[in-house]
């Protein structure tokens, strides 16, 4: 592995994001395996929230679907790194608050929000929506 995704590896642990993870898919029913570079996919995660076809917390990622192709893996892998420079549950209120700003600029909570664009919105699968005020009457 990597000496960075190593690094992110310990880096979620120590700051507890990954436990946390790991304590949600347990609760979530998912069957965890591992992933690339440190990832834990945890596949078939009971719960419609959040509404997402994937998420992650720490270095685990979640979802309610039986596989994830590897653009959404990409996607995720790079929120896992997030959640590493965030120092972990810092990256909660980060993100929420990301996600609000998203949703007063253009009405989707992805499109704007800093933490998504920076994962790639391609990636994920989410739009490019434009902004309220540039849209056309």
């Amino acid at each position: 592995m990597d000496g960075r995704y190593r690094f992110r590896k310990v880096a979620n642990y120590l700051n507890l994001a990954t436990p946390l993870g790991l304590l949600i898919s347990v609760v979530g029913g998912a069957t965890r395996r591992p992933g690339p570079d440190g990832l834990v996919l945890a596949y078939g995660y009971r719960y419609r929230f959040p509404v997402a076809g994937a998420f992650t917390v720490g270095n685990v990622v979640l979802t309610r679907a039986d596989a994830l192709d590897e653009r959404l893996i990409r996607h995720e892998a790079r929120h896992a790194t997030q959640w590493a420079w965030c120092a972990g549950l810092p990256m909660l209120p980060l993100y929420l608050l990301s996600m609000l700003v998203s949703v007063l600029l253009c009405g989707h909570q992805a499109s704007y929000n800093v933490f998504e664009r920076l994962a790639g919105l391609d990636d994920g699968g989410y739009p490019r929506a434009p902004l309220r005020w540039r849209r056309r009457r």
